[in-house]
């Protein structure tokens, strides 16, 4: 199993999905994205669907034997692109957590407001902890925010900064760029793996109308909602998702 986080997070955001996955007996890879966490920013400030892919296949190949991969948001197109993009095909099972090929532009607008927002940084944690509660209203505080500090790196200046190249929102405009979409759509009729899309409940970057799509375009797609769960699946309702990704994959890529 791989596990790609989506934009703007880091592979903490598994954390306990891969322990369910282990426990499951399963061999799991989780990793920063370029631009991400621990991994380096791209000298050329390089983001686009196309290199998370070329990234994506340079594990891939690391690994023996079959593998399937979990990504969520941004690591959910990289991994449905990686796949079409292959054959082949790279993976031989697809997990995407909330996220289609087309997706609403209000709630991409969101994000975007979210991660361009706080340039400056944050003086304490507490801060950061506030931005994140504002975001996500729905969503309990945290009763330790020490996991949220992996998201952070405190700089020669004394404040919090949030892990992840700023670059990488220059890749688009303000909804979903064309290209992307176009470049989705257009190797969509080369995945023909066993596909589950994660939605949550209360998402605003997957509606009706982008299910309906991708299931007219990956017609083995299978959808699993989540009750009470926004666009952050795992990190909402963990043991409903997990409940979710292990039926599928009981069936389509159970553990050795």
């Amino acid at each position: 199993m791989i596990l790609l986080h989506g934009g703007g997070q880091t592979r903490h955001s598994w954390a306990r999905t891969m322990h369910r996955l282990v426990e499951r007996g399963y061999f799991v890879i989780n990793y920063d994205a370029r631009g991400h966490g621990d991994s380096d920013w791209s000298p050329e400030g390089d983001y686009s669907i196309q290199a998370l892919a070329s990234d994506l296949r340079a594990v891939r190949e690391t690994v023996p034997g079959p593998a399937a991969f979990v990504g969520a948001s941004m690591g959910g197109m990289t991994s449905f692109y990686a796949i079409g993009s292959t054959s082949p095909p790279a993976g031989q099972a697809l997990v995407m957590v909330d996220i289609v090929l087309r997706v609403a532009t209000a709630g991409v607008q969101k994000i975007r407001d979210f991660m361009t927002g706080h340039r400056d940084g944050f003086a304490t944690l507490e801060e950061a902890v506030e931005a994140v509660v504002r975001y996500n209203p729905d969503r309990p505080r945290p009763r330790d925010p020490s996991g949220l500090r992996k998201n952070l790196r405190l700089r020669a200046d004394g404040r919090l900064y949030w892990h992840w190249d700023p670059r990488m929102l220059e890749v688009s405009p303000s909804s979903e760029p064309p290209s992307r979409v176009d470049a989705l759509i257009e190797i969509s009729k080369r995945v023909s793996v066993p596909t589950l899309v994660v939605r949550g409940e209360h998402s605003d970057i997957v509606d009706d109308e982008g299910i309906a799509e991708m299931r007219r375009l990956v017609p083995q797609t299978e959808v699993h909602e989540v009750p009470g769960a926004g666009h952050m699946v795992a990190g909402d309702r963990n043991d409903a998702f997990s409940a979710g990704v292990a039926s599928f994959l009981d069936r389509h890529f159970p553990a050795a």
